[in-house]
C-alpha cells in the first residue's frame, strides 16, 4: 500500500481556505498511486481556534467529513483527518480523528490524552479504535499521544499493522516526536504514519513540522521538508511480520496487575 503524510500551515478559523489547500495536497498525493492520506490535527480549522471551538465543531458525518467522502471516492483512496467535532446532543466538543474511504466514514477515535489546556477546551474519549481495511488493520492516535506506549501497545496487541498520529505537535518540543515516534513503531513492529502541523498560529505557538513515515524497526523513511508538502512510501506489510519476528515484543510482554503482580489473564 502506497501511504502518505500531509504536512501543511493553516488559517485560523477558514475551513474553505483550508479545505482548498488540503485538496491540492491530496490531489499531489493522489497522482502518485497512493491509496493512504494522513492530514494534521484540525487541518480544517488551525490549532489555535479555542475561543471558537463550539462555533467550528461539526457532526461526524458532517461538513468535512462529507467533503474527505468526496474525495476518498473521486481518487479510490483512504483519508484520516483530525477535526472538532460536536456531540449532537449533549453539546461537547472532542477532539477527533476520522477515517473516510469510497464507502463513507468508517470509523473515528476521540482524544484520550489530552495537552496542557486541552483539558479545557475538550472532552475526553473513552474507547480506542481500531479499523480494518481487509488486509491492513489501522490504530487512530493523535498528536500528544505518540508519547504514551500503552494505546499503542494496545492496538498493535489487537492486529494493527500502522499507527497513526494527526498531529499539530510543538516546535518546542520536537525532540520528543522525533524519540516518540520511533519507538512507537519499533517497540510495537509496526509503521507509523504521523501528519503534523507547520507554521506559526497567534504570533506564538510554533509547529515542529518533521510529518514522517517510520518503519517497524524504527527507521525514519521519509520525512517532510517544506511549509506545505506530502510525503509518500510504498508499505510493504511483510516488514511487519518479519520485524516482529525479529524481536518479538508483542509475544513476550508481561501484563501487570494495580500491585505491580504478574496477570494470568
Amino acid at each position: 500500500m502506497k501511504a502518505s503524510c500531509i504536512q501543511m500551515n493553516t488559517v485560523l478559523g477558514n475551513k474553505l481556505e483550508n479545505l482548498k489547500k488540503a485538496e491540492r495536497l491530496i490531489e499531489r498525493a493522489a497522482r502518485e498511486g497512493v491509496k493512504l492520506i494522513v492530514l494534521p490535527e484540525l487541518f480544517n480549522t488551525g490549532y489555535r481556534v479555542e475561543e471558537h471551538d463550539a462555533a467550528l465543531a461539526e457532526t461526524i458525518p458532517g461538513e468535512t467529513t462529507e467533503w474527505m467522502t468526496t474525495l476518498s471516492q473521486k481518487y479510490d483512496l483512504y483519508l484520516i483527518g483530525c477535526i472538532l467535532e460536536r456531540h449532537i446532543s449533549r453539546g461537547l466538543v472532542y477532539d477527533t480523528a476520522v477515517m473516510t474511504g469510497p464507502k463513507g466514514v468508517l470509523g473515528s477515535y476521540r482524544k484520550q490524552n489530552l495537552w496542557d489546556t486541552e483539558k479545557n477546551r475538550f472532552t475526553k474519549g473513552n474507547e480506542l479504535t481500531l479499523i480494518d481495511i481487509g488486509d491492513v488493520k489501522i490504530g487512530l492516535l493523535i498528536c500528544y499521544e505518540v508519547g504514551f506506549p500503552e494505546p499503542a501497545r494496545f492496538l498493535a496487541a489487537n492486529g494493527a499493522d500502522i499507527l497513526i498520529y494527526s498531529s499539530a505537535f510543538g516546535e518546542a518540543r520536537s525532540y520528543a516526536w522525533d524519540l516518540a515516534t520511533r519507538a512507537r513503531a519499533l517497540e510495537n513492529g509496526c509503521y507509523v504514519l504521523a501528519s503534523n502541523r507547520s507554521g506559526m498560529e497567534k504570533n506564538e505557538t510554533v509547529f515542529a513540522g518533521m510529518s514522517r513515515i517510520v518503519d517497524p524497526k524504527g527507521t525514519v523513511l521519509v520525512e517532510a521538508e517544506k511549509e506545505d508538502d506530502i510525503i509518500l512510501f510504498d508499505l510493504n506489510f511483510e516488514t511487519v511480520v518479519k520485524q516482529r519476528q525479529a524481536i518479538p515484543y508483542l509475544r513476550d510482554v508481561t501484563y501487570y496487575d494495580e500491585k505491580g503482580g504478574i496477570r494470568n489473564d
